[in-house]
């Protein structure tokens, strides 16, 4: 079996508490909510940028102790605005009853699949089916709060509705999950795409962003290389999947344990997922075929 070629320098060691304001810079707070899993490290970080009239990046999941904390934290100040990167419920369900607090708008793409319900593809199930935003922004929208500056950096592909938003003030760019510092994001078709993640971490190399904040784990300082070991990290999947199926492997469910040889089975699922993300973009390509119109986890497949 083909070894992976590109290492990820995964950060996996930093302070956090959950239920307390950290202050990480002159801009930028976070609030660690209490939901672990291996789909969120230590939990949904929620970033509050400013001081005074403030912003909430990702809110996070609807836990009443998350939400509590938050209320409490910010007591004395007002949020003005709230940021959604993308409609999964570790992110943007706590919007509801910030918003009922302070009154504030919600700024986000669109609901759930918003990226590509308009062309009849099915929505991820899942997700956040409540939210729908204020105002739906589009790449390059510029939202500005009191002392500080907010671009707005679409990067479909995790979903079809993720939006990155870059604080201009601290050259910071706010990632959600579409770069994470201790793991690679899911994508999970059809509302996840391979092909418009690859495009949107290419999209990043063009950016002068000197830090990201994600919203699982902490900041990523070496943003470039970082981002080039996620585009070679994919590309090195692709070539473990035409090494599988020039080894007669034509079931995904098969090849995952076998490509993961380092992931806990718990997560082969989400892995199987992220090969036929992979699938969908090789088929796209000409270098695979499959026996279904319609590519599944379930489906066989072949050489071209």
């Amino acid at each position: 079996m083909i070894v992976m070629a590109t290492k990820i320098p995964f950060i996996y060691e930093y302070e956090y508490a959950y239920g307390a304001l950290e202050e990480l810079t002159p801009l930028i707070r976070r609030v660690t909510a209490p939901n672990p899993s291996g789909f969120t490290f230590h939990g949904t970080g929620t970033y509050i940028i400013g001081r005074g009239n403030v912003a909430v990046i990702d809110p996070g999941p609807l836990i009443e102790e998350h939400v509590n904390a938050l209320e409490n934290l910010l007591r004395g100040e007002t949020v003005t605005h709230i940021l959604i990167t993308h409609t999964h419920t570790d992110h943007s369900p706590a919007a509801a009853p910030l918003k009922k607090t302070w009154g504030a708008k919600t700024y986000g793409y669109g609901p759930h699949g918003a990226g590509k319900i308009g062309a009849g593809v099915p929505i991820e199930a899942g997700g956040d089916m409540a939210f729908i935003p204020d105002v739906e922004v589009r790449d390059g929208d510029v939202i500005e709060g009191d002392g500080w500056t907010v671009e707005c950096v679409y990067t479909p592909g995790h979903t079809s509705n993720h939006i990155c938003f870059s604080l201009k003030e601290e050259s910071a760019l706010f990632t959600g999950d579409h770069v994470m510092g201790w793991s690679t994001s899911v994508i999970g078709p059809p509302d996840g795409d391979m092909t418009s993640y690859i495009w949107s971490l290419e999209k990043l190399l063009l950016r002068d962003d000197e830090i990201y904040w994600p919203t699982h784990g902490t900041c990523i300082r070496d943003v470039k290389n970082f981002v080039q070991a996620f585009i070679d990290h994919r590309l090195d999947r692709e070539r473990q999947i035409l090494k599988c199926l020039g080894e007669g492997f034509t079931d995904i469910k098969k090849m995952v344990p076998v490509m993961y040889t380092e992931t806990d089975p718990g997560l082969y699922g989400a892995a199987a997922r992220s090969v036929l993300a992979a699938m969908i973009r090789m088929i796209d390509t000409d270098q695979v075929k499959c026996d279904t119109p319609a590519p599944s986890v379930d489906s066989g497949f072949s050489l071209s």
